[in-house]
């Protein structure tokens, strides 16, 4: 877009304040259409690059060297048997890239004890946890939250676990409790907190299949509290060797470093 001068005087022949004006708004009318033209076009590529990212990490998942399916059943005094999750729990894995999960019960005979340990694994999409708690999930299912408190477990090794012990119950004629505890697992380091992996880059695809890049949940529950704390006790020591550290090694593998 131009704007006419007097091939004489070198003046614009539309000399007026107003002339002047109308110019300078075609003008700005014209650059602001054409950085909309731009931006329209970048975000066609980016989109079409990220549409790309994401079929190509559907067609190619995050692979654990270990698949948490391999978890023991067996870790005495403690004796496990997989189990169903409900659907809506399967649906919201699968539409949110959980890449692996397990669920069983654990008995323990000699105790008449039982704990449920469900622990699942996102990294080709790390942030798909984001709302998948226990203080949201097991109301969703009909329990009563009564409290969230913080707390910690310690396992058979000696270390000192943090987690979050939730207490739910029904109302009668469904009367029941459940205890939970609770922890994530953040490229390798134990996090209570979801805001840790909610920012705008863990909400991005885990594009490069880096497995040291991931969100794990562990959760071990029972209707008797005492049942699950012994269970975290024994379990949890060997269940963090079925997932990466920082580095990306796993130590379930047995392979040295």
């Amino acid at each position: 877009m131009t704007c006419s001068t007097d091939n004489a005087s070198g003046t614009r022949s539309g000399s007026s304040p107003a002339g002047n004006d109308s110019c300078k708004a075609g003008v700005s009318a014209w650059l602001a259409g054409v950085l909309v033209i731009m931006l329209l076009l970048g975000a066609g590529v980016v989109y079409r690059v990220a549409a790309s990212g994401l079929q190509r990490i559907r067609d190619n998942p995050v692979v654990l060297p270990v698949p948490l399916g391999a978890i023991p059943t067996v870790m005495s005094p403690w004796i496990g048997r997989d189990m169903d999750l409900p659907s809506t729990t399967r649906k919201y894995m699968t539409d949110n890239f959980a890449d692996y999960y397990v669920s069983r019960r654990y008995t323990n005979a000699a105790e008449g004890a039982w704990a449920d340990v469900y622990v699942v694994y996102c990294s080709t999409y790390p942030s798909g946890l984001l709302g998948h708690k226990p203080d949201v999930c097991f109301p969703a299912h009909g329990w009563i939250h009564d409290q969230t408190v913080e707390t910690e477990i310690t396992t058979r090794s000696g270390r000192m676990i943090p987690c979050l012990r939730h207490l739910f119950h029904r109302s009668p004629p469904q009367y029941g409790q459940v205890f939970v505890l609770s922890f994530y697992v953040l490229n390798g380091q134990v996090t209570l907190r979801e805001r840790d992996f909610s920012g705008f880059l863990d909400r991005t695809p885990n594009i490069s299949g880096n497995p040291a890049r991931y969100v794990a949940q562990v959760q071990i529950s029972s209707a008797f509290e005492p049942s699950a704390i012994a269970a975290a006790r024994d379990l949890v020591d060997t269940i963090l060797t079925f997932l990466p550290d920082r580095h990306g090694y796993v130590q379930a593998t047995g392979a040295d470093r």
